[in-house]
């Protein structure tokens, strides 16, 4: 069967593997029919993952149909059903497990990263991570795994409907963010350098759109708050001035919830940590309950999945599409590859 392999040196390569056999016991057999590139994919394929095996097949998130399942998997899931897959490991042992937050697991390994991933015809997996996926295509379920992570990241922040929330980062995880922000009844401002990603943040919940790169942006979200700043902001980028900003402008005795991973050390007014009595919380990865939210949310209709999928490639086409996407990093919510 084939594979996508990826090196830290911009190499991709098609590689054979052979097909899974039959599932064994708790264990499913799944097809592939698509399976996205993130943001984490990127960073290998440009050498800036250092948490990725190299070389490693990636993926993580994933639409796929059961194949086949193995003695002891419930009855629920059945041949044909459309899934995805919940792609992280947890140990049952450390700190996180014990405080059944199972996401943050000390010893983790998320499919594509520490361990091979999803990018291939067919893979066996427990039957504790799949993920029936509903009403949902098998295109449009490689969509939810990203979008969980927003979601996550609005619990930890723990909004509600009388909170205004600054997202920073329109990407796949900010927008999960400002969907679920916008279901719990906040208003909700997204932050971004990308005006078409900005518009697309509009359709999907946000009341305000403030483009960082061309305005005054303290300026505009003291107007937008009526001087006291956001109460939520929720850091969906990674990078030093997105974390400053975030400190910079939530508002006193705000929360912010960081979701990126900065390549660089970050320095911080650490004054406002204390003055204004922030909550500061990392939020990582996501819980089954937060899949399960997605799921119930794209079954509505309302998610405009096709605007969220950039381009769909064969895998013949992945390295070129890699290349073009390290050239336009802006433009970019979702590549699926489809087997």
């Amino acid at each position: 069967m084939k594979a996508i392999q990826i090196t830290h040196s911009q190499e991709l390569n098609i590689i054979e593997l052979e097909k899974p056999q039959a599932p064994g016991y708790g264990e499913v057999l799944l097809r592939l029919r698509y399976v996205g590139f993130c943001g984490s994919d990127i960073n290998t394929f440009m050498g800036r993952n250092g948490m990725a095996l190299n070389p490693v097949i990636p993926g993580h998130e994933v639409g796929a149909t059961i194949e086949a399942v193995g003695e002891g998997v419930p009855e629920e899931l059945k041949t044909d059903m459309v899934v995805t897959v919940n792609p992280y490991t947890n140990c049952g042992n450390c700190a996180s497990c014990r405080n059944n937050r199972v996401n943050a697991c000390e010893h983790n390994e998320t499919l594509g990263v520490q361990r091979n991933g999803a990018m291939r015809e067919f893979i066996v997996l427990p039957w504790q991570k799949i993920i029936p996926a509903g009403s949902l295509s098998a295109r449009d379920s490689a969509l939810i795994e990203p979008m969980s992570v927003g979601f996550h990241a609005v619990s930890r922040a723990q909004v509600t409907d009388s909170d205004v929330v600054m997202v920073i980062g329109c990407g796949m995880v900010g927008m999960g963010a400002i969907v679920r922000s916008a279901l719990r009844g906040a208003t909700v401002i997204a932050a971004d350098i990308d005006d078409e990603k900005l518009a697309l943040a509009k359709k999907m919940g946000a009341a305000y759109a403030v483009n960082t790169l061309q305005s005054n942006a303290h300026e505009q979200l003291q107007a937008l708050t009526g001087g006291f700043g956001p109460d939520v902001v929720i850091e969906a980028v990674g990078s030093v001035p997105t974390y400053q900003m975030a400190i910079n402008e939530v508002a006193f005795t705000g929360r912010v919830a960081c979701i990126g991973y900065a390549k660089s050390e970050v320095s911080l007014q650490t004054k406002f940590f204390v003055q204004k009595e922030l909550d500061i919380r990392g939020s990582r990865n996501a819980m089954p309950q937060d899949f399960r939210a997605v799921i119930r949310y794209m079954e509505r209709g309302n998610c405009p999945t096709d605007a969220l999928i950039t381009r769909v490639v064969k895998p013949e086409e992945a390295l070129d599409i890699m290349r073009w996407w390290s050239q336009n990093p802006g433009k970019v919510f979702r590549i699926l590859v489809e087997f």
